[in-house]
């Protein structure tokens, strides 16, 4: 029994195989989020362990140094559960160094707008051309 290209199946009614599919986005989000959950438990923790190393050694300065080594986290745990996978070497680069790009600032120069016709700026209508003497 042959089946349409529609619902997955080959010529030959055998089911085409995707794995080489990216993932599901709803399973890389949760990828994503367990990351930063994991990193982001480590932040109280460790401000814990800034009170009770402070308790037992009475020593502000390895406390200040527990709280300070624990400031980056939420930073870090965004970056990281914000990257991306690894691209593919079989996915498209979308940089093209060959492209033709759009100017970051207007250009001075003005086009034609009907062939035959000249526009003029508004420096050479305040400053008309001096006449060539006889």
């Amino acid at each position: 029994m042959k089946h349409g290209h529609e619902l997955g199946f080959d010529d030959d009614g055998r089911p085409v195989l995707i794995a080489a599919a990216a993932p599901p986005y709803e399973e890389e989000h949760r990828q994503r989020v367990r990351k930063y959950l994991t990193l982001m438990t480590f932040r109280i923790p460790a401000l814990i362990l800034a009170a009770v190393a402070y308790g037992i050694w009475h020593n502000g300065l390895i406390s200040l140094l527990i709280v300070v080594a624990s400031i980056p986290l939420p930073w870090i745990a965004v970056l990281i559960a914000n990257d991306r996978p690894p691209r593919r070497a079989d996915e498209p680069r979308r940089f093209d160094k060959n492209s033709r790009r759009t100017p970051l600032s207007p250009s001075a120069k003005r086009h034609e707008l009907e062939p035959g016709t000249r526009t003029t700026s508004q420096s050479e209508e305040s400053n008309p051309p001096e006449s060539e003497p006889n």
